[in-house]
């Protein structure tokens, strides 16, 4: 009993360190520039996690080619446009979600003319491998005993549309069991990831691609078409603040060309309209409630969750 209980208690202390917050520590190399101009060979980007493994590759690759340097921010997509707008720094903006981008241009801190959409991103379940649990559909995770992690709904775009699922598809009832089986809000989808590769949960809600990201730790289980409520994508605009436009504009359109692609393609990302129609019913830009991004606005009983958690 005594050796359980400390297995726990260290649990929850990964748990913990793995959400401890990053905005100054991330804020660190922006924040040493604000009072000097930027290189002309180097752009800074604010990213969403959920693109983290190819746009690592990716990043690498533009940098050989053009012979410049790239700083580049990951986290949560709130986390980071906040970051960009507290610094007021930055070239490039590349949310997780629409709904952070939309965020963005209505605060006026991206040029809206500059939008592309990257790839696509369907929600599903993960589960550690094997299942243990047995959770088979999105109602398994109303079962007690469940433990779940969720991306903080205001900041994170995989939480974002976790939210969004339960509040379409569950009773009052069944959002009350979620929501108490909910052991952890993450700071990123990233993070989102990891608790489950760690076993500190039993699932997440999640993107279709963060299997990928661990296989060995991490299986999926497709919702059912009818509970995909909305497709994400991931867009990219450059930021207001831009000191080098010109070399921002030639990293969008590297991100957008048949090279990049297929490296997302490599991460089993979805980068056509063509590949999101055989994962969901929607066919064509929306059925009835059913969107291809957009923005869903966040019930206030789900903001600052995590901090009542």
């Amino acid at each position: 009993m005594i050796q359980h209980n400390a297995l726990n208690y260290f649990n929850y202390f990964i748990l913990i360190l793995l959400n401890i917050p990053f905005l100054f520590i991330s804020c660190n190399s922006i924040t040493n520039h604000q009072k000097k101009e930027y290189p002309d060979n180097k752009i800074y980007v604010f990213c969403g996690a959920a693109s983290k493994p190819p746009m690592e590759e990716i990043v690498d690759l533009f940098k050989k080619k053009k012979e410049i340097d790239i700083e580049i921010t990951y986290g949560g997509s709130g986390f980071v446009l906040s970051q960009m707008q507290l610094t007021e720094k930055g070239d490039i903006y590349m949310p997780g979600s629409s709904d952070f981008m939309e965020k963005a241009k209505k605060s006026g801190l991206v040029l809206p003319e500059t939008e592309k959409k990257i790839v696509y991103l369907i929600p599903e379940i993960n589960v550690q491998k094997g299942n243990p649990k047995k959770i088979k559909s999105l109602k398994d995770l109303t079962r007690p005993n469940i433990r779940i992690a969720i991306g903080q709904p205001e900041n994170v775009c995989v939480g974002t549309y976790a939210v969004e699922i339960i509040e379409n598809t569950f009773t009052p009832s069944e959002k009350k069991q979620f929501k108490k089986n909910i052991i952890n809000y993450t700071e990123s989808c990233e993070k989102t990831a990891n608790v489950l590769s760690l076993k500190l949960v039993d699932a997440v809600m999640a993107w279709d691609i963060f299997q990928y990201w661990d296989t060995t730790h991490i299986e999926r289980i497709k919702l059912n078409k009818h509970e995909i409520v909305r497709v994400g994508y991931v867009p990219v605009a450059i930021s207001k603040f831009t000191q080098n436009k010109q070399l921002a504009q030639q990293f969008i359109d590297f991100l957008i060309s048949k090279e990049s692609k297929n490296i997302f393609k490599k991460y089993h990302y979805l980068t056509n309209i063509e590949e999101v129609y055989n994962y969901t019913d929607i066919n064509g830009n929306s059925i009835g409630k059913k969107t291809i991004g957009g923005i869903y606005q966040l019930p206030a009983k789900w903001v600052f969750q995590s901090n009542e958690k």
